[in-house]
């Protein structure tokens, strides 16, 4: 079975995308030309959103089992809490099971937009931690449980001692690895891992990379997530913010800036939100591999 926990047995850093599912059919046609020119650059795995921002869900497991059985690569099916029943997780985990797919990340995710005061009930999980267990529970060792996790702590939890805490009880209940959500400064990063470590958990902790392609959407974006825009951030692409070629050229720069810093102290390996674009993740892959 293609475990994603396997491979940090046998590489000393891993290298992975992420995508999310289009809405239509053509854009599930373009996706698929761009995992293949993904593919090509060779990464551990490729990961697939469920509803990210409470959106649609409908195409993930044929993204992720189109990554498998076509390219032979490691996919990674985002699942989340929100609006699914215990039961309907269940039934969910059993599909992605039957497709011969053994690697989830495991989120709480967010309510749907058009019902954004959704909360959990007595037959809905209230955070990942307890998907992690229900996943332990009825699937024994099937799947890599991966999660999220925050550097600079969750948007709800403020608290980065508390935050922590949190993450420790995912890989308590069965989490076998962290991807985490973007971050500008490096020092949150090792940071973070740093409260994990002491705390206990050994699991690897991959950092999350945000190529900065648009400015005026990353402040959008970031305002959302939580995610702190740094003086240094600003100070680069705040002049450049009408000039979209300085801006794009300027985020390779500082992605790759970025990642060899993380690598040279440590950091297990990238994972790149690609936003369903080839360009510029592959760029800075090539530079820093």
């Amino acid at each position: 079975m293609l475990l994603i926990k396997d491979i940090f047995q046998q590489n000393k850093r891993t290298y992975s995308f992420e995508l999310f599912p289009p809405k239509t059919e053509q854009g599930f046609q373009n996706l698929i030309g761009t995992i293949a020119e993904l593919a090509a650059l060779k990464p551990d795995f490729i990961s697939c959103t469920y509803g990210a921002g409470g959106g649609g869900r409908g195409k993930t497991l044929d993204v992720v089992q189109h990554i498998q059985d076509k390219h032979q690569i490691r996919g990674l099916a985002h699942l989340t809490c929100v609006l699914h029943t215990k039961d309907e997780i269940k039934d969910i985990l059993t599909d992605i099971k039957s497709r011969g797919i053994p690697n989830v990340l495991a989120l709480r995710g967010d309510p749907p937009q058009d019902n954004p005061g959704w909360k959990p009930g007595r037959d809905n999980f209230r955070y990942s931690s307890e998907l992690c267990a229900f996943i332990r529970r009825h699937f024994g060792d099937y799947f890599t449980i991966g999660v999220a996790g925050f550097p600079e702590g969750h948007i709800l939890c403020p608290d980065r001692d508390r935050d922590a805490r949190y993450l420790k009880m995912k890989v308590d209940a069965g989490a076998d690895f962290v991807i985490t959500q973007l971050f500008f400064d490096n020092k949150d990063f090792f940071a973070y891992v740093d409260r994990l470590r002491k705390l206990g958990v050994a699991v690897p902790v991959i950092p999350g990379i945000l190529p900065i392609t648009n400015y005026a959407s990353l402040t959008r974006f970031c305002q959302l997530c939580g995610a702190t825009i740094t003086r240094e951030v600003k100070n680069i692409f705040e002049p450049i913010v009408d000039n979209p070629e300085a801006t794009r050229q300027a985020g390779i720069d500082f992605a790759v800036r970025q990642c060899r810093e993380l690598l040279e102290n440590g950091a297990p390996g990238l994972h790149f939100y690609c936003l369903n674009k080839t360009s510029p993740a592959d760029q800075i892959l090539k530079a820093v591999r």
